[in-house]
């Protein structure tokens, strides 16, 4: 590289994730494969518009990889493409589920969504968010004492507010998110079924976890967490008619193509895409089922071995890639937990817990997750060795 600076930048941040065990549950490290597409020739390529209707010459070789991205992403969770659609273009998750909403709800009408403090993700309605100012929204949570889903509150919830769409998924919830009971609440209230599987999606693919498609209207993840490919995002819509934002009868997946572009964005990231299908690719083989399963091991495993070292599990353990941990209990805050690990090689993230009296900026707690961890190679026996060590990190404070 003939700009020195950055090439010793990136030498830098390579050495740093080597040297560290990465336990941010948003994080995974992707193939030489998938570095490579990203790093290509489609990187020079400008596509607005989708494959067959574009609005610039010479996409022809972009609109096969277009369709095979989408193909594969079908293939991959077992859905027909007579039923459902894929929309590879979102640049990450959060344009993607704004695509969602305003696709499928008026301006001002009411969404319902996990609280970001509880779990969810900030663009569930978070009021910093824009869609939080753009949507009213009503938020659930978890049990005060069971740190769960409570399905009885959310159908009350949900019957009380008639909101016209409700999102499930999580960044910080670590139990098995029950469809078929959201699905029910869905139909009772009339309102659409969308599941952010961001966190999950990898777990889905790798048969680990329960599949959301039986029961949503619309599936949107990113592709860069346990699924182990780019920074991108999937939508996945339903192809049914349905009243949408606009008031009249539609297709989703065609309101939902056309609130992604023209409606947010410009031309896609033509490099992603290519790189989105590698990792989509590399999830149908057979070890990436093995891989799935491990990192729930993983992860039971570690928060197992801490809850043993006298540290409390929100929810008292976890089915997922993650877990929370309450740190505060001991008089260390989420913060100080971070910086103290961070400095010893135990990369985590401060996360509030539920009902946090803390601020977001120095919460309760923090948040560990495996899939990058098992990315490398690591193992139940090397879960107790580092649960041993955060034990040892935090105890000297």
């Amino acid at each position: 590289m003939r700009d020195k600076e950055i090439e010793r930048l990136i030498k830098l941040e390579e050495k740093r994730q080597k040297g560290a065990v990465n336990l941010i549950a948003s994080e995974n490290y992707v193939s030489k494969d998938v570095l490579s597409a990203l790093g290509s020739v489609f990187t020079n390529k400008y596509a607005e518009g989708y494959a067959g209707k574009r609005y610039y010459g010479g996409n022809e070789v972009v609109d096969k990889i277009e369709n095979l991205a989408k193909a594969r992403a079908l293939k991959l969770f077992k859905i027909s493409e007579k039923k459902w659609s894929a929309n590879v273009q979102p640049y990450s998750g959060s344009p993607a589920n704004l695509a969602v909403y305003l696709a499928l709800v008026p301006l001002g009408k009411k969404i319902m969504g996990m609280s970001l403090s509880m779990g969810g993700h900030l663009t569930h309605g978070h009021l910093v968010s824009a869609t939080g100012k753009l949507w009213k929204w009503s938020h659930f949570g978890v049990g005060k004492k069971t740190e769960l889903l409570d399905y009885d509150e959310i159908s009350k919830m949900a019957r009380r507010e008639k909101p016209k769409l409700i999102v499930a998924g999580f960044t910080a919830y670590s139990r098995i998110i029950d469809f078929k009971k959201l699905r029910k609440i869905a139909d009772e209230t009339g309102a659409f079924l969308m599941i952010d599987m961001s966190h999950f999606a990898g777990l889905v693919a790798g048969g680990a976890y329960p599949s959301p498609f039986p029961y949503a209207d619309i599936v949107t993840t990113t592709v860069h967490k346990t699924l182990r490919g780019p920074r991108s995002a999937i939508i996945f819509a339903a192809k049914r008619r349905s009243f949408i934002a606009s008031g009249e009868v539609g297709f989703l997946n065609e309101a939902i193509n056309k609130a992604v572009f023209p409606g947010l964005q410009g031309g896609p990231h033509v490099n992603q895409i290519a790189a989105v299908a590698v990792a989509l690719k590399e999830a149908e083989n057979p070890s990436f089922k093995k891989y799935a399963r491990q990192i729930i091991k993983n992860s039971r495993k570690l928060s197992t071995e801490l809850a043993r070292r006298g540290w409390r599990i929100i929810s008292g353990g976890t089915d997922s890639h993650l877990f929370l941990v309450d740190t505060w209990m001991r008089g260390i805050s989420g913060k100080t937990a971070e910086e103290l690990l961070g400095k010893k090689g135990i990369i985590v993230n401060k996360n509030t817990i539920p009902y946090d009296t803390r601020s977001p900026f120095d919460p309760s707690g923090i948040r560990i997750g495996t899939a990058a961890a098992t990315t490398t190679g690591l193992k139940e026996k090397d879960m107790l060795r580092i649960a041993d060590r955060i034990d040892d990190i935090l105890k000297a404070l």
